[in-house]
């Protein structure tokens, strides 16, 4: 399963914050906010920081999307 975490950058854009914002409200490192952008996983206590800066649930920044398009 692949990762998608548009939904985070939404949420950046509502609350009128900059990648670097989260990061350092958050503590993560910067290599953190790249996989982010790529798509990559991270650690569950990476998204659990960011949930609390942004005050909200991990479904809310992240979602699981099928390898396979008809799985959707």
């Amino acid at each position: 399963m692949a990762v998608s975490y548009k939904k985070l950058w939404h949420i950046l854009i509502e609350k009128d914050m900059k990648k670097q914002d989260l990061q350092k409200s958050a503590g993560v490192s910067w290599s953190v906010i790249t996989k982010l952008s790529k798509g990559e996983t991270v650690s569950m206590d990476v998204l659990i920081k960011i949930c609390k800066v942004l005050d909200c649930d991990i479904g809310d920044v992240m979602e699981l999307l099928p390898d396979d398009p008809k799985e959707a």
